[in-house]
């Protein structure tokens, strides 16, 4: 259970027409923040900035998965499901399956791109499937934030890449990475996953914590200028979860080690290799 201390309240879904809040300033330079949270009490155990706006970068394709998820709960999606790639979708870079607009993947391949590789074109597909446009899956996405309790997020597309009206905060993130945990149990176990297979090929994933950090789970990286690097994370000693969130680090490097020394000194004894 989350406790009162960082709890998800559950509140009657916005109308789409009223979600989005007016646009920010362009924020100009990445700042830093980052939050660690007791995943079993829901005790805040170390904050910076944690409420400070930022941009999410591609920590945004959480929410593009939790929306997946609900949808193959829902019966909207099933796994073996096939979504086609429109020229929009095959048109965003860096990271994409790049099969070429017309051609299709599977749910379960577009999940599995989102998580381990980043694919932008996945997270559009499933976008254009669930919604008919990445503008209004961005109103779908913001809706949910605020019935999870992220009051300061907003969304506008599903895969992070730059848009001054796309904002976050570590403590938003760290909401939704819980709600992640909580509402989709079996399929967070996905965010485990360090490789993945496509089409005969084998490829690695980014996130490093994932692999240095005994006890990690998951559950997502995301870099842009704008935001700087982030990650959003979760690791278990055995007898206790933690989560962190750190946005705006100098480089991928960076972030890692932030987020070691901050799991390594709650947790009490040093786990890390």
């Amino acid at each position: 259970m989350i406790s009162r201390i960082f709890s998800l309240p559950a509140i009657a879904l916005l109308s789409l027409l009223t979600v989005i809040v007016p646009a920010r300033a362009e924020i100009q330079k990445p700042g830093h923040a980052h939050i660690l949270i007791d995943a079993g009490t829901g005790t805040i155990l170390e904050a910076e900035n944690a409420d400070m706006v930022l941009y999410p970068a591609s920590l945004t394709k959480m929410m593009t998965l939790y929306l997946t998820f609900e949808a193959l709960h829902s019966g909207r999606f099933k796994w073996d499901q096939r979504l086609v790639v429109s020229q929009n979708a095959n048109d965003k870079e860096p990271y994409k399956f790049a099969i070429g607009a017309g051609n299709t993947i599977s749910v379960q391949e577009a999940v599995m791109g989102m998580v381990v590789l980043s694919t932008n074109d996945a997270a559009t597909a499933v976008a254009e499937t669930l919604a008919g446009s990445e503008e209004a899956f961005g109103q779908m996405m913001t809706s949910k934030a605020r019935e999870l309790g992220m009051m300061s997020t907003v969304f506008t597309n599903p895969s992070g890449l730059p848009d001054p009206r796309q904002v976050t905060t570590a403590t938003d993130m760290a909401r939704l990475g819980l709600a992640l945990i909580r509402d989709f149990p079996e399929e967070y176990k996905l965010f485990a996953s360090r490789r993945m297979a496509f089409r005969s090929m084998k490829f690695r994933g980014h996130n490093a914590f994932l692999a240095q950090y005994p006890g990690a789970d998951g559950i997502k990286t995301g870099y842009t200028k704008a935001s700087g690097y982030n990650i959003v994370t979760s690791a278990s000693n055995g007898s206790r979860r933690l989560v962190g969130v750190v946005l705006g680090a100098e480089s991928a490097d960076a972030r890692t080690q932030e987020m070691i020394t901050l799991f390594d000194r709650h947790f009490g004894t040093k786990i890390s290799q």
